[in-house]
């Protein structure tokens, strides 16, 4: 049941974090049901679950998650709006976080139906994996929405900073993060979010704003918390597998 739903987790944040560009995003806003993105974004996720279920007889399971998949996003999209958007994508993905579970619960026990011989990368890679992916994209579009409401203004110029710096920054955070958890060596993580605060520290003090400090602490927090949570909970499934 466990080793199901990382498959079908992994499927579905590669299939809405990086492989959907904007384009299909805005496509599906506009035209709804009507969007022909919308369906090949649902080809999209067919074909992940397809090949990291590794066989046709599977095809009532990954038919029925496609289907709850689209259902759920026809729901978002016939009910966000722009003053809810932040409520909506949470919802969205909470919601297609319970389908998963509820289809791998389902199904994930019938191992005369099941044989988890098929599949070639070892049990522990399919985790772990997971758990960096969603650490990377997915993490980072959740942390930018939960946080959006309080972005600052900030003075500083667009041609001042490297192209999208933060969020390969951020991202970088979580992976070492996650991987100082998984290999118990705790004092790494003191050590990087010392040397960010020196980084940010000439910055902060050039800048004098309150809010920008505030909005660094709170994204620093949020962000090495949920690498330290997903450390903890991938070495704990680990020993489930």
């Amino acid at each position: 049941m466990i080793l199901l739903f990382i498959k079908l987790l992994l499927a579905h944040l590669l299939g809405d974090f990086l492989l959907q560009p904007d384009a299909w995003v805005a496509s599906k806003e506009k035209k709804k049901i009507k969007s022909g993105k919308f369906y090949l974004h649902l080809a999209v996720h067919t074909g992940l679950s397809l090949l990291f279920l590794a066989h046709w007889r599977y095809w009532y399971v990954i038919l029925l998650v496609v289907l709850s998949h689209g259902l759920i996003d026809l729901l978002k999209l016939y009910l966000q709006k722009k003053h809810n958007r932040r409520f909506w994508f949470f919802t969205d993905q909470a919601l297609h976080f319970v389908s998963i579970f509820l289809v791998s619960l389902l199904y994930g026990y019938q191992h005369d139906i099941f044989n988890w011989e098929d599949f070639i990368l070892p049990d522990v890679l399919w985790l772990y994996g997971t758990g960096l992916f969603f650490l990377s994209f997915p993490c980072a579009f959740a942390i930018k929405t939960a946080l959006a409401y309080y972005t600052p203004k900030t003075e500083v110029k667009k041609d001042e900073s490297l192209h999208k710096a933060g969020l390969y920054i951020g991202m970088l955070e979580r992976i070492l993060v996650f991987l100082f958890v998984i290999t118990q060596h705790w004092e790494g993580i003191g050590f990087l979010l010392a040397a960010k605060s020196i980084f940010r520290f000439s910055d902060l003090t050039k800048a004098k704003d309150r809010k920008l400090t505030e909005y660094i602490l709170i994204g620093t927090l949020l962000s090495y918390g949920i690498a330290i949570l997903m450390g903890l909970l991938c070495n704990f499934l680990a020993f489930q597998l």
